[in-house]
């Protein structure tokens, strides 16, 4: 596990800025192996579509449900995972970080809201310091900021939580749905991988989205829902 943690941490180093790291969410074992196959060197899962693919609305998933189908997405493939699990499901630290490494996954997402809104950075903060007191180095911790979707679209509160997070022991930062035009800045201001959204049919271009200071890219349930289109039109036409 040390080995794969370690190959997913250096992914995120030495990038040339129109080479972003592009990490695509599978749902399921079986999307996990076409992202595989296609030579992603390593994958992200994205809650909402495990949970679509799982029956449940975004946020809705059991957690036992949620790690064990992260468990078969890491089982199903032989490159890196991480795993979305949304803001930790209320489990302490040590409980949490423990049914994280069981399913094999060697990164977490954490985000910092709850029902809808922000969490106080400073207890995000110190739940993330305990997080990876429990984890030491065997987890790379990408810190969801959720200012942007929160209503807070002052990227100095972004910032101000980034650094927080940052200093607690977080690897990367994520703040999802920031406006392209804000990322030269939280780049700038920010002493971390900068994870940046991408929508799959639209949007700046990845290599765009590198230049603007993005060092890795996901796509939120945007593939899923993409094939899910796709899918509707060939049962139509059927």
């Amino acid at each position: 596990m040390s080995g794969a943690v370690g190959a997913f941490r250096a992914l995120h180093r030495g990038r040339a800025p129109q080479d972003p790291l592009v990490l695509p969410g599978p749902w399921d074992a079986a999307s996990a192996r076409v992202f595989a196959e296609a030579g992603f060197p390593a994958l992200a899962t994205p809650s909402a579509g495990v949970a679509a693919s799982l029956g449940y609305e975004d946020g809705a998933t059991p957690p036992d449900e949620m790690f064990a189908a992260i468990t078969r997405i890491v089982r199903a493939v032989d490159v890196p995972v991480s795993a979305d699990i949304e803001s930790g499901y209320g489990l302490p630290p040590k409980e949490l970080v423990a049914r994280v490494l069981d399913t094999g996954a060697v990164g977490v997402n954490l985000e910092d809201s709850e029902a809808g809104a922000l969490l106080p950075a400073e207890a995000q903060a110190a739940r993330l310091a305990e997080v990876r007191a429990e984890a030491g180095d065997r987890l790379f911790l990408n810190a969801r900021v959720d200012t942007y979707v929160r209503g807070v679209p002052d990227p100095e509160e972004t910032i101000r939580r980034a650094r927080l997070y940052v200093a607690a022991g977080a690897d990367c930062v994520y703040p999802i749905f920031a406006p392209p035009d804000h990322l030269p800045l939280l780049a700038a201001e920010i002493e971390a991988p900068l994870n940046a959204h991408a929508l799959p049919d639209g949007g700046p271009p990845i290599p765009e989205l590198g230049r603007l200071g993005a060092t890795r890219i996901t796509f939120g349930p945007g593939l899923h829902r993409r094939t899910m289109a796709a899918l509707r039109e060939i049962a139509t036409s059927l």
